[in-house]
């Protein structure tokens, strides 16, 4: 069956499907007062009081030639899809590496072995940030981030990445299970990290596709994902060391996993 969809209706939807918005006065302000950080385009909801801190994000969006839109409070919501918390302003962030679930799979290639990073409610901002750096540093192929229970991708985990959010392929999905089943499906090995578990990390077959998840700083893996693993693993440790903060975990299996 031949593809009929236009190339040009396919670019402009991974353009879009490469944006991250973030919202609240704070973030997006310290979004746009870091050149580095490309944003693509500030929204402000019309009930705004003019002055303040509006103001300056007007200003700030100015200087870097960042369009800026103007919507009804109604509409804002829509855009931040946290109406409670956006306080009337949002941004999009481009992340040239940031894709869909579905479609990091659609271009997975077969027969070749690829290394992924699946987060199960990693709630700490500055955990998130490190993660991913490690991450990145390693040349994983994906990290696995689901839409909900996640530390969500703010200024604050952009600062702890020191940037490479914007270089490290990032992949969301609706629901992390249904997601690893998918991979399960196209040969991928589910493995859970754990401190209790008998698989070591550094006998594991190399040169497979695998995806590794780590688990809630506090009580690790949920049951729910666990029940999944063909393989339960651990890192081995010494001096009576039970655990290592999931940045440094991440880092271990982007070298040697």
């Amino acid at each position: 069956m031949v593809d009929s969809t236009p190339e040009s209706y396919l670019k402009k939807k991974a353009f879009f499907d490469s944006m991250l918005t973030i919202y609240g006065r704070k973030p997006v302000l310290e979004a746009l007062a870091d050149a580095a950080i490309p944003v693509h385009c500030l929204h402000l909801a019309d009930s705004n009081k003019p002055g303040g801190i509006i103001r300056e994000l007007e200003e700030l969006a100015a200087q870097r030639n960042i369009p800026i839109r103007h919507h009804s409070k109604l509409a804002l919501s829509r855009i931040s899809k946290n109406s409670r918390e956006d306080q009337g302003v949002a941004a999009d962030l481009r992340l040239p590496h940031y894709q869909r679930f579905d479609d990091f799979v659609a271009a997975l290639t077969a027969h070749a072995a690829t290394k992924i990073i699946a987060l199960d409610r990693i709630t700490n901002p500055q955990n998130m940030g490190m993660l991913i750096r490690s991450a990145c540093a390693g040349g994983i192929d994906a990290i696995l981030i689901p839409e909900t229970g996640c530390a969500p991708l703010s200024p604050l985990v952009i600062k702890a990445s020191a940037g490479t959010l914007f270089k490290c392929p990032i992949v969301r999905c609706a629901d992390l299970r249904e997601a690893l089943l998918h991979l399960r499906e196209r040969q991928f090995e589910i493995g859970a990290l754990s401190s209790h578990a008998t698989d070591d990390l550094f006998a594991l077959k190399k040169n497979v596709s695998r995806a590794y998840v780590l688990g809630n700083e506090s009580d690790g893996v949920s049951p729910e994902i666990m029940a999944l693993a063909d393989l339960k693993i651990r890192i081995p440790m010494a001096n009576g060391v039970e655990s290592l903060n999931v940045a440094v975990t991440a880092a271990l299996l982007a070298y040697c996993g």
